[in-house]
C-alpha cells in the first residue's frame, strides 16, 4: 500500500483557536489552550495518521508585535513554520474583521506562492448567521484560498471538512513519524506545558506572560509513579505572592488541576511537586529563553 504525507503550516494571530483546532483534529491535546494571547511560544507539531495518510501539522504562535525577545522568537517562529510546507492553514474568527496580522500573512502567502486554506473559527458565536458571507467575501478578495471552511473547534462542527481538504495535500511519500505518534514534543516540554496552561486559565492577565515552567525531576518509580518536580519562574516578586496564593491556595489550585491532566495523559499516579521563584527580565535574555527550550 503506498503512503502519503503532507506538511501543513496552522498559522493566525492570537487567540483565534490554532490550538483547539489541532488537538481537535488529533482526538487528544497536544497544544495547550487557554483565552490569553501567545498562549502558544513555539513551533509544536501534531501528527494525524490515518491508514495510509499522514498529515504533520506545525502550529505555530500567534502574530503579533513583538515587545521583547521573547516575543521576536515567537514571530521567528510563525515564519520558520512556513517554510517548506505544502499547505499553510490560516485560522481566522469567523465574527471579527480582518486584523492586519492576516493581512500580513496573506502577503506571505503571495510571495511564496502557499496554497492556503482559511478556517473561519468560532462560527458558534455569530449572532446572525448571514454575516458569514460577508467574511467569506473579504477574504475571497484578500488571497485566492483553495479552500475558505467554517469550522468551530469547540464542537467540532466542519472539522471533518476542513480535515478532507487538508488532506488533499499529502503526496507519495514515507510516513515521517511512527504511525502512533501524536506529537514530536518531549515528555517534559508536554508536563511542563500542561501546568503553565492551568496557570495561564487562572491567573489575572498581568501575571502569565512572564511565565516559564521548569521540569527539574522527571523519573518513574518502581511501582509506576512518576515523580515530577516543577519549578515556576515569573519576572516579579509582587507576580510570586499572586502565584501561590493566599496560604498557598493558587498554587495549589493549579498542582490539582495539571496532575489530574498529567495523570490522564501519562495514563499513571503523578507525585507534582511545584515551586516558585523570581527571573527578573528573563523575557529579554536570550540566554533564559534558550534554557527554557523557546528558540
Amino acid at each position: 500500500m503506498k503512503t502519503t504525507c503532507g506538511f501543513i503550516a496552522i498559522v493566525g494571530r492570537p487567540n483565534v483557536g490554532k490550538s483547539s483546532i489541532l488537538n481537535r483534529i488529533l482526538g487528544q491535546k497536544v497544544a495547550i489552550v487557554s483565552d490569553k494571547p501567545q498562549t502558544t511560544r513555539t513551533k509544536i507539531t501534531g501528527i494525524y495518521t490515518k491508514d495510509e495518510l499522514q498529515l504533520v501539522f506545525i502550529d505555530t504562535p500567534g502574530l503579533h508585535k513583538p515587545h521583547n525577545a521573547l516575543g521576536i522568537q515567537m514571530v521567528k517562529a510563525v515564519y520558520d513554520g512556513m517554510a517548506d510546507v505544502d499547505c499553510c492553514l490560516l485560522v481566522a474568527e469567523a465574527n471579527q474583521k480582518i486584523a492586519p496580522a492576516e493581512r500580513e500573512l496573506c502577503e506571505k502567502f503571495k510571495k511564496r506562492r502557499l496554497p492556503a486554506v482559511l478556517a473561519l473559527n468560532k462560527i458558534d458565536l455569530l449572532s446572525d448567521k448571514s454575516a458569514l458571507l460577508a467574511v467569506i467575501q473579504a477574504y475571497s478578495e484578500l488571497y485566492d484560498f483553495d479552500a475558505i471552511i467554517p469550522v468551530c473547534a469547540t464542537t467540532g462542527d466542519g472539522v471533518d471538512v476542513l480535515l478532507q481538504q487538508l488532506s488533499s495535500y499529502a503526496v507519495e511519500s514515507v510516513h515521517y513519524f511512527d504511525d502512533n505518534a501524536l506529537t514530536d514534543q518531549p515528555e517534559r516540554v508536554l508536563a511542563a506545558e500542561m501546568i503553565r496552561e492551568k496557570l495561564l486559565r487562572l491567573l489575572d492577565k498581568e501575571v502569565p506572560h512572564g511565565l516559564a515552567i521548569d521540569i527539574e525531576r522527571f523519573s518513574e518509580r518502581p511501582d509506576g509513579i512518576l515523580d515530577l518536580n516543577a519549578v515556576i519562574y515569573c519576572e516579579r516578586e509582587s507576580h510570586k505572592g499572586i502565584i501561590i496564593g493566599k496560604k498557598g491556595a493558587m498554587l495549589k489550585q493549579a498542582g490539582s488541576q495539571a496532575r489530574q491532566d498529567l495523570e490522564r495523559f501519562f495514563g499513571c499516579k503523578v507525585n507534582l511537586q511545584l515551586w516558585v521563584k523570581v527571573k527578573e527580565g528573563w523575557r529579554n535574555r536570550t540566554g533564559s529563553i534558550h534554557n527554557f527550550g523557546l528558540d
